[in-house]
């Protein structure tokens, strides 16, 4: 799977209060249409597939929503494609389809969600690296 275009269409956050104890951070990731797409300007042998998402981050109790939506274009192999679409007729994906798309709406929803996140001054939704004081030996 290669990836040829990713943008957003809407990217909300609302922050409902300011402190809240015993916080859980809950993330979804919907995938509303796969189709068949053409691209005059590529010459590939892969088929292209158009994908809308939608992206979500919601802090419980009630502190706050962050909500991403947007669409990629993917070229993969044609008898992969050919299944994926034979699947989603269904509403459904093959799993190894399924992985690999949504790795990569997180990697990119994640890294807006972490900038909207520095800007509304909340939580981060993932464990950032840290350094600690090791025992001396």
């Amino acid at each position: 799977m290669k990836l040829l275009g990713f943008n957003f269409t809407k990217i909300q956050a609302e922050k409902i209060k300011d402190k809240v104890q015993n916080l859980k951070i809950n993330t979804r990731i919907n995938v509303s249409n796969i189709s068949s797409a053409k691209a005059d300007m590529l010459k590939t042998k892969e088929e292209i597939l158009s994908i809308s998402f939608s992206y979500g981050l919601d802090y419980e109790p009630e502190l706050a929503k962050i909500d991403l939506e947007g669409g990629l274009i993917i070229s993969l192999e044609s008898k992969k494609a050919k299944e994926v679409l034979k699947q989603w007729k269904n509403k459904k994906m093959p799993e190894d389809f399924r992985l690999l798309l949504f790795n990569l709406i997180m990697k990119k929803s994640g890294l807006r969600a972490l900038k909207l996140e520095e800007e509304m001054n909340l939580p981060i939704h993932f464990q950032l690296p840290g350094l600690k004081i090791g025992d001396k030996k």
